[in-house]
């Protein structure tokens, strides 16, 4: 069995696992455990009664938070001409367009998340081994391959967060940091929990949302109440 560290053990002390909190009990609680020194961050984990491997029942897609993540992301466009103009109006870190492929294609990850216009996803797909395993490759279902760079720069800018269901059928996405208030995780929470609630795939007959946990970085998890 793996050590966990007294500060840990004792967190885990204040948590029944067998209760299912309401979502204003579990934020208080999520920040009362935290034991890291540093601004944790603050996550849900969604374990969905979904299939995956069939088409109609893949879930993802993007969201700005109403209170934003906290993070700063560093965003990467891969355009040309006027929207490569439009882009480093917008604020974006780093624009190019094969140059900038090419140093990606050498193993250069210095950004959070990568932006492209259409017309140059061709050269950039050719990267697809390196970028999606990173969940770096561009997406037109997340709005991260557009023409109107400037509103995808200004949404990343602002906090949007993106979410996948994966093989399992879970989904885990940031709300925040601890150093939030508790009406901004909750404000956040509930724009995600409605997101997830409306993504719903017609076949799913009976409970949709299995479980619904929320966690701080190496803090306790903390199983939330599903109205």
């Amino acid at each position: 069995m793996a050590k966990v560290s007294k500060r840990y053990a004792e967190a885990c002390k204040l948590v029944d696992s067998t209760k299912k909190y309401s979502i204003e009990e579990a934020v208080a609680l999520a920040k009362q455990t935290s034991t890291v020194k540093f601004d944790a961050t603050v996550e849900l984990c969604f374990n969905l009664n979904v299939d995956p491997r069939h088409a109609d029942q893949q879930i993802r897609g993007a969201m700005v938070l109403p209170f934003g993540t906290g993070r700063t992301q560093r965003v990467a466009v891969v355009a040309q001409g006027e929207q490569a103009k439009q882009a480093e109006e917008a604020g974006a870190d780093y624009v190019g367009d094969d140059e900038l492929i090419q140093k990606i294609s050498k193993g250069w990850f210095e950004f959070d998340v990568l932006i492209a216009t259409p017309n140059m996803m061709g050269k950039l797909g050719r990267l697809g081994r390196l970028l999606g395993p990173k969940g770096l490759m561009p997406n037109p279902k997340t709005g991260t391959v557009t023409m109107d760079v400037a509103k995808a720069i200004d949404e990343v800018k602002k906090g949007k967060v993106t979410y996948r269901v994966d093989r399992e059928g879970n989904i885990n996405l940031l709300i925040g940091k601890v150093s939030f208030t508790d009406e901004a995780l909750i404000g956040n929470y509930k724009a995600i929990f409605n997101t997830i609630l409306k993504a719903r795939p017609a076949a799913v007959k009976g409970a949709y949302i299995k479980n619904l946990v929320i966690t701080t970085s190496m803090g306790p998890g903390i199983h939330v109440a599903i109205d």
